[in-house]
């Protein structure tokens, strides 16, 4: 028998020990007069045991570790984010409590304690415990030590042992609410709407990507997990909302690496009477808010490369930069741009804007990595996003990249149906040619903008790769409590 087997088994036994002398091991009334983190908070600037009373206190957590002396035992529990020390012993506890310790309670166990605190001679707050209980019995054994949860598979597969053993991981999960509210709470202190639309959607738009499919057997439909939620935003732009935004999931069916996950978190954000330039700013605030609330200064540590998040962010034309880049006007000669992407097996679909950002990325990125908005996309890569009046080939688009990687897209919103619906068809032909990450063509979409939307910006950032950049994570799944992964 394993060692791990050896160990569930004792644990059993105990358990059914404690159930034969009437004994509950899995309690649920024995209620805490205080967290941890409050009691720590409370008592840690007094001076010695002058200051300390003998206010009773009712604590809980889970075992860390236990050190023990045979007459008496100091025990570390930890509860939420917070640890704390438990003194127990025959005479303050009691011999029976003692016994029973000795008896039922392992490490790993969730305990609830009674009693005053005092100050240890190294000055190390403790509860000097009259009272100790189960709350629960864990069977299974934790990770050695608390830190030996290294295997990456691992915890990436049981996260809560991840948890368990690893405060720093428990620290990237804690930072990640912190941003999602920042961006909430900055964008509501500017009056946007908060608003929830749906996940199933019968066509798929929005973005460049391949859905998820699935059936809804009392429609007798066949519907898509959203691949974003911009059109139904847009929708609601029409209705009369001027400012919006959405933070939820989106499902893409493609492939998997350390940016890229099969569902993933986006906030999506659109603003009437506004325009690209607009958007660009609001971007800008947002992100730079989110440092602000992790305590980051200008100049951010990730993957040992130094980014400069100083505002203001750069600016650069991908069309410009391209042309420059490779001697010629790529707006002028297609013949020039296809066979460059004969030569470098660029996949088109007779698109030169995709063979443009292509080797825009591949190029530009290799020596700039400080945060830089890309505008000027072409517009047969951008078919929601409003043309130039200047010049109709490009699209009043950008993308915000830091460290070669995006992290946000935005663009002054297409919002003449009929030059939407041109666009569309070209998206359908694109599927024809075997482009499975061409749009549909969503009519109930192009009837909305037929009853008018103003001119509006919307804006897309991808929550989880901004996560990986603002708390140095080498890859997505460090960043998702539950990442996909393949079966064992």
């Amino acid at each position: 028998m394993s060692t791990e087997n050896e160990y569930i088994k004792v644990r059993k036994e105990k358990i059914d020990r404690l159930k034969k002398d009437n004994q509950i091991p899995f309690k649920n009334n024995l209620i805490p007069s205080i967290s941890l983190n409050e009691l720590y908070n409370l008592l840690k600037d007094s001076d010695g045991e002058s200051n300390l009373d003998d206010t009773k206190y009712r604590i809980v957590g889970r075992i860390k570790a236990i050190r023990s002396f045979g007459k008496s035992a100091f025990i570390n529990i930890v509860q939420n984010h917070s640890e704390f020390q438990i003194f127990i012993s025959k005479n303050s506890t009691g011999e029976d409590a003692m016994e029973f310790f000795k008896k039922f309670i392992d490490i790993g166990d969730f305990i609830y304690c009674e009693g005053t605190c005092f100050f240890t001679k190294t000055k190390q707050l403790s509860l000097d415990a009259k009272k100790i209980d189960l709350i629960t019995k864990s069977l299974s054994p934790l990770p050695e030590k608390w830190h030996g949860l290294t295997n990456i598979e691992t915890r990436y597969r049981q996260r809560y042992l991840d948890l368990i053993s690893n405060n720093e991981v428990k620290d990237i999960f804690i930072a990640r609410s912190k941003v999602i509210n920042c961006l909430r709470e900055s964008l509501i202190g500017k009056d946007f709407l908060e608003v929830e639309t749906p996940i199933l959607h019968k066509k798929v738009g929005g973005a460049a990507a391949k859905p998820f499919l699935t059936f809804h057997n009392t429609l007798d439909m066949e519907l898509k997990l959203r691949i974003a939620p911009e059109l139904y935003l847009k929708r609601l732009i029409v209705g009369g909302f001027d400012k919006v935004f959405e933070i939820g999931r989106n499902f893409r069916n493609e492939g998997m690496s350390t940016q890229h996950n099969p569902e993933f978190t986006m906030i999506e954000i659109y603003q009437a009477y506004s325009n690209y330039e607009s958007m660009m700013i609001l971007i800008e605030e947002l992100i730079s808010n989110c440092t602000n609330a992790l305590g980051l200064n200008e100049n951010i540590i990730f993957q040992e490369r130094t980014i400069n998040f100083k505002r203001p962010w750069k600016k650069i034309s991908m069309i410009d930069w391209t042309s420059e880049f490779l001697g010629f006007d790529v707006l002028e000669n297609d013949k020039k741009l296809f066979d460059i992407a004969s030569d470098k097996n660029i996949e088109h679909f007779n698109q030169i804007g995709k063979i443009i950002s292509e080797i825009f990325e591949e190029n530009y990125f290799q020596n700039n990595f400080d945060p830089v908005f890309v505008y000027d996309f072409p517009i047969d890569i951008s078919p929601l996003a409003r043309r130039y009046d200047i010049d109709s080939r490009r699209a009043e688009r950008f993308e915000l990249f830091i460290n070669g990687k995006e992290i946000a897209n935005a663009f002054s919103e297409l919002n003449d149906s009929e030059d939407q619906k041109e666009r569309f068809q070209k998206q359908l032909d694109l599927k024809k040619l075997g482009d499975e990450e061409a749009s549909d063509m969503d009519l109930d979409y192009i009837e909305a903008l037929s009853y008018g939307m103003p001119p509006t910006a919307g804006a897309g950032i991808g929550i989880d790769r901004l996560i990986m950049l603002l708390t140095n994570s080498p890859s997505i799944r460090d960043v998702i409590l539950f990442p996909h992964l393949r079966d064992e």
